[in-house]
């Protein structure tokens, strides 16, 4: 079994300030980080611990496609070290003309404990023609293709070409950019739909609830509908059964939300295990509250170290 993830790999710079500097603002920052970001990135980094994590070992590969910067520049070369040898990047997309990753710039605001990002790539976006290469030379193996939702109309001729050349494959997809046209044609072409709440704020939804009932009219193919409402917790619709299911967050005793960059990829990384990794062991509840400790577990921290912990509780 192989999961392969299609999305944006980054590099992204962390600054804690007071406040928001205003327009002409000098400011200083009370501290800074550097790590690798992206949706998909975030997600297999979450995802390599959960399925190496002790008796809880799984038989499943994890495949990241991305564009990247020329495979000999120092920031290819710092992805690929921190990747491997547990997901493979060998799929990935090298431009060599380039050597400067995709980067993000992040502030974080501690008076209003939210965040402003500023994003920066001039990387050419991946092709049709280029995944269908990729999606050639992965094979039967790959038994399920997640993709970030990235550039709508590319990534839905992507799914079209998998249901064409590899019909038993698995797809899920993001709905998270409010503002991105085409991710609704994504989900309408999905076994497996990720909803943010600010892509279902933005559809003029009031509730995770009303959104996957309204939404199930309107995505036929699809499976299984997920949306995150932050200290809400969650809701999944099995579209099957009709059954809807809601898991508060996860919430641990005597702690406080530290770092919330990336909670809703590792609510992701956590749902694609169970599904892919517990089909049979637990059922859809079991699943969602699991997927929901572990994003409960990375907003009391900063990065996506040591949350194959989730995995000693029973979900």
């Amino acid at each position: 079994m192989s999961l392969v993830a299609v999305g944006a790999c980054y590099v992204d710079t962390i600054l804690t300030t007071p406040h928001y500097p205003g327009e002409d603002e000098k400011l200083r920052a009370s501290s800074i980080s550097r790590r690798r970001g992206g949706n998909c990135p975030n997600s297999l980094e979450v995802l390599q611990q959960l399925t190496a994590h002790g008796r809880s070992m799984t038989g499943l590969s994890l495949d990241l496609v991305a564009v990247l910067p020329a495979k000999s520049s120092i920031a290819s070369q710092q992805i690929q070290s921190a990747f491997e040898p547990r997901v493979q990047l060998s799929h990935c997309i090298y431009r060599e003309k380039f050597e400067e990753p995709a980067s993000s710039y992040i502030f974080k605001s501690q008076s209003t404990d939210s965040r402003t990002i500023v994003n920066y790539n001039e990387l050419p976006e991946m092709t049709i023609e280029e995944f269908k290469r990729i999606a050639d030379e992965l094979g039967p193996k790959a038994t399920w293709f997640h993709f970030e939702g990235r550039i709508p109309d590319v990534t839905l001729a992507c799914i079209h070409y998998l249901r064409q050349r590899f019909p038993l494959v698995r797809v899920s997809v993001e709905a998270e950019k409010p503002a991105r046209p085409g991710l609704q044609e994504l989900a309408m072409e999905a076994d497996v739909v990720f909803y943010s709440k600010s892509w279902t704020q933005g559809q003029g939804y009031l509730s995770a609830k009303e959104c996957l009932e309204k939404q199930s009219s309107i995505v036929r193919k699809a499976s299984l509908l997920f949306c995150t409402w932050g200290q809400d917790g969650a809701v999944a619709l099995d579209m099957e059964t009709g059954n809807l299911i809601h898991s508060p967050a996860y919430l641990i005793a005597d702690s406080k939300v530290v770092d919330t960059i990336g909670a809703g990829d590792t609510f992701i990384a956590g749902m694609l295990y169970g599904l892919n990794c517990q089909q049979e062991s637990w059922d859809l509840s079991q699943k969602l509250s699991f997927a929901n400790r572990v994003a409960g577990m990375k907003v009391t921290q900063e990065g996506f170290s040591g949350l194959d912990g989730a995995l000693e509780l029973n979900p």
